[in-house]
């Protein structure tokens, strides 16, 4: 049901973006599914941007949320960016979020 549920929700996106409209999409990648992403929006300026940070960080921020279960970041370290190509990658353990999205507006020119 979940994988179901995730892969409409690209379909989603991709018909959201057939609308003409501009889209920044936060996912959790961790089973290939960055090629149904990339197939899906052949048609349109697609920008892959890893936002990434290290394992400690992650379960620093992770101890801190009450969404979260615990060991959640670390099997996510292992898979998350595994055989992704990103445009730009961007460490949020070293640049605030507005330093991020600065990085991708001027990489991007958007």
């Amino acid at each position: 049901m979940g994988e179901k549920t995730l892969r409409g929700m690209r379909h989603a996106v991709a018909a959201m973006a057939g609308q003409g409209n501009n889209l920044i999409v936060d996912d959790v990648l961790c089973n290939g599914e960055i090629q149904e992403y990339i197939d899906l929006l052949s048609d349109f300026d697609l920008h892959l941007v890893g936002v990434m940070a290290p394992l400690n960080v992650l379960e620093a921020r992770e101890a801190l949320r009450a969404d979260r279960l615990p060991g959640l970041a670390r099997w996510q370290f292992e898979r998350v960016h595994e055989g992704i190509r990103y445009d730009l990658e961007v460490d949020t353990s070293v640049h605030s979020p507005l330093e991020c999205a600065r990085r991708i507006q001027l990489r991007f020119q958007l």
